[in-house]
């Protein structure tokens, strides 16, 4: 490969988004289906090391577990998928377990919605799922035009957008969907639709956050990153928990803005996610340094 250093990790929106939530100590599960191959035992694995629910990952004997790869440039990091085909695509509504096991929040993402129909009628039969066991229902679009045309995406990720409670759209994604720039007003625009809740990701420029009719700016911890791969999925998953430990959404946002900054320090989507106290830390000496520029 060209004198290529490759290197085998474990990966994808959703997952990432549960190990990050599981390393905040929340309880966490994934629903998903892998191939009866190496890379799914090997990622049903890991989850299991992680703490993370299990039960409803279930294996095809037919299809491939899905595989992707980050190559990393001067521009950031750029995907390929092999996803066609593989047994997540192959989900279909009849795969939910009754009632989603009582799941508190449900966190869906538009990287499923993508990759085939079965796949996006699952996550629509999911949102209303949850919506009737009075679960709140987490979004990320996601957007991957390598994986549908914008012409499928945009209006199926706007009727999740005005169907989630709470809304995590990262700008450059938002900016395709909504042909709009300025983050404010994206943010209102999501905010008309229906969430409760939105925390709009704008890489080193902080998140915005909207919820009981108030706009917060958090500005991005100063770390030298090496890789941002996960960065937006381990906020999402830190956000969420926080969330369901009752912080306010603002609190929730400057708790995962750390955490998504601390995760850019490794490589790979998963091995740098950071737990608990790797965030309470990273939030004092934030504060210290608040401090001492105040004096």
């Amino acid at each position: 490969m060209g004198g290529a250093d490759w290197r085998q990790g474990f990966g994808g929106d959703v997952s990432n988004v549960t190990v990050a939530a599981a390393r905040q100590g929340a309880s966490a599960g994934l629903l998903t289906r892998v191939g009866a191959d190496r890379f799914g035992r090997s990622l049903v694995e890991m989850l299991e090391a992680e703490g993370v629910d299990v039960s409803h990952v279930s294996r095809d004997e037919d299809a491939p577990t899905g595989l992707y790869f980050v190559t990393h440039g001067e521009t950031g990091h750029e995907f390929a998928y092999r996803r066609t085909g593989s047994a997540a695509s192959r989900m279909a509504p009849q795969d939910l377990p009754p009632g989603l096991s009582g799941a508190s929040v449900l966190h869906v993402s538009g990287i499923t919605q993508a990759i085939s129909e079965s796949a996006r009628a699952s996550v629509t039969a999911a949102m209303a799922a949850a919506r009737q066991t009075g679960a709140r229902v987490s979004y990320d679009p996601n957007l991957r035009l390598a994986l549908w045309p914008i012409e499928v995406a945009r209006p199926t990720i706007l009727r999740a957008l005005a169907s989630c409670d709470i809304a995590l759209p990262g700008l450059d994604d938002a900016r395709i969907l909504m042909d709009l720039d300025d983050p404010e007003v994206i943010l209102r625009r999501i905010q008309e639709m229906g969430p409760a809740i939105v925390a709009l990701t704008m890489g080193r420029d902080g998140v915005l956050v909207g919820a009981e009719g108030e706009v917060h700016h958090i500005p991005s911890p100063t770390v030298e990153a090496i890789d941002a791969t996960g960065a937006g999925d381990c906020f999402d998953g830190a956000f969420i928990a926080r969330l369901v430990a009752d912080d306010t959404p603002l609190d929730a946002a400057v708790y995962a803005a750390h955490a998504a900054a601390l995760s850019t320090l490794g490589h790979g989507a998963v091995g740098p996610i950071p737990n608990a106290q790797a965030v309470r830390d990273a939030m004092r000496r934030t504060k210290d340094r608040s401090q001492i520029r105040a004096n």
